[in-house]
């Protein structure tokens, strides 16, 4: 069996009391955010706001504005640490980024084709989500043509082709956009942000979010089995292609939806899987809804920060990866501890 790392040795771990930890974590951290701003509020403004009482204009600035943030931010950190989890499960590599079969790129291309061609931002979200999906399908497709052994090896090294022909063509549009009012609109957007972040906006991404991580808790077991290579798969009765297929296809539904939502924002769900592990080891049941709380306290916390430490936004993916580089590279110091 060559490698077993999460199927058949999974020691036991107080998972339960982390997560309960990290709900509460989660919690403190949103009731923190919702009152840092420009507009500052006090924990009794806070809560009187929450439950509709006190200043109109402090429940205003809660219900309209931070609660819609400090949930997009949620939602959008949970859902990137998720789909990074599994997609470094599936392909059995730590290196591997939700990004890495060209969803990043596709959204993005399809996000700028959409600012340049002056649409709607629901029509822009929709054109980023569209992207995404049709850049990881295009990617499923070709590689099912070609005949190679590695059917991994096949489907990263053709979401790098897809993903560097989605960046060019995104570069040719910023090239042909107005360069005093679409370029900086695709410049920002493709950088990350969470600003003007409205309550319409999450709602159709939170359905999708759910949808995918649905299928990807229901087939923990045989993710496990899955990283232990096709062939052990095969004799433990698991059937490769059909639940690679899946984990793909949900974790690709989690990235577009969010990256729809709020643009690029790179390292998340590179990262965090790494913190997740070290902690709860590599077993997909715990590494799962583990990657996902830290994720959503991670990015709420970028998130906070990048709308207070200076006058101007600082954009979500200039943060995260002025944070996540230099993590990473100890992390890689440190060797692959809880990876195998």
């Amino acid at each position: 069996m060559g490698r077993g790392t999460t199927a058949d040795v999974d020691p036991p771990r107080p998972a339960p009391t982390l997560s309960g930890a990290l709900v509460l974590c989660l919690v403190a951290l949103a009731f923190g955010a919702v009152m840092v701003g420009p507009y500052g509020l006090t924990p009794g403004q806070t809560l009187a706001a929450l439950f509709g009482q006190g200043d109109r204009q402090a429940q205003i600035v809660v219900w309209s504005i931070r609660l819609p943030r400090v949930g997009a931010a949620l939602l959008v950190g949970a859902a990137l640490a998720a789909a990074g989890a599994s997609y470094q499960a599936l392909f059995r590599n730590p290196l591997v980024s939700p990004d890495i079969l060209g969803v990043s790129a596709g959204a993005g291309l399809g996000a700028v084709a959409g600012i340049f061609l002056s649409l709607p931002v629901a029509a822009i979200q929709a054109s980023a989500f569209v992207g995404g999906m049709a850049a990881v399908g295009f990617v499923t497709l070709v590689a099912s043509v070609v005949r190679n052994t590695d059917r991994t090896l096949t489907l990263v090294l053709i979401g790098v082709v897809i993903g560097a022909l989605a960046g060019a063509a995104t570069s040719l549009l910023k090239v042909m956009a107005d360069p005093y009012d679409q370029l900086p609109a695709i410049t920002f957007w493709l950088l990350g942000s969470l600003a003007a972040t409205t309550t319409e906006d999450i709602l159709p991404a939170l359905p999708m979010v759910l949808i995918g991580l649905v299928p990807l808790a229901l087939l923990r077991w045989r993710i496990n089995v899955l990283s232990l290579g096709d062939e052990e798969a095969r004799a433990l009765g698991v059937e490769a292609g059909r639940t690679r297929f899946f984990v793909i296809a949900a974790a690709t539904l989690i990235t577009a939806s969010v990256t729809a939502l709020a643009g690029v924002v790179g390292w998340v769900g590179l990262v965090i899987p790494h913190v997740a592990r070290m902690l709860v080891g590599p077993g997909f049941g715990r590494l799962l809804p583990t990657s996902a709380l830290i994720g959503a306290g991670y990015l709420l916390i970028v998130d906070t920060a990048a709308r207070t430490i200076a006058q101007v936004e600082v954009p979500l993916g200039i943060l995260t990866a002025v944070i996540g580089a230099p993590f990473f590279v100890w992390l890689l110091a440190r060797g692959r501890r809880g990876w195998s």
